[in-house]
């Protein structure tokens, strides 16, 4: 399964996920420890919150995981077939650990913050 995790520093997950540009990107499978698949840094025009449509380069993933996420963003990667997770203070590969083990759960309408995406 691949996974996206936002990442403005490739080091924590970050928030503000419709305005990211960078981010970690994994592969997992359950009983597997996952495996970072490389970096993907976008232009201001390819975040979320700008986006205007058509083919997205997070479109290949299946998770993605933020520290922060508005409800906007969860409904626009959803409609993409993406599923949204928020985690904080952990790192990114335990983060997409943690997903793989049924430990982070997919965000629900009531979760999703009023931020900015």
């Amino acid at each position: 399964m691949k996974f996206a995790v936002t990442s403005q520093d490739f080091l924590t997950i970050t928030g503000h996920a419709g305005k990211t540009t960078r981010f970690l990107l994994f592969e997992a499978e359950p009983g597997c420890e996952p495996v970072e698949a490389g970096r993907l840094d976008l232009s201001d025009e390819q975040t979320i919150h700008s986006f205007s449509g058509g083919k997205h380069p997070l479109d290949e993933v299946k998770v993605l995981i933020a520290a922060s996420a508005g409800q906007c963003f969860v409904d626009r990667m959803r409609a993409r077939g993406v599923i949204t997770v928020t985690a904080r203070g952990i790192e990114p590969r335990a983060a997409v650990a943690a997903y793989v083990a049924g430990l982070l759960h997919p965000m629900q309408e009531a979760e999703a913050c009023d931020c900015h995406e």
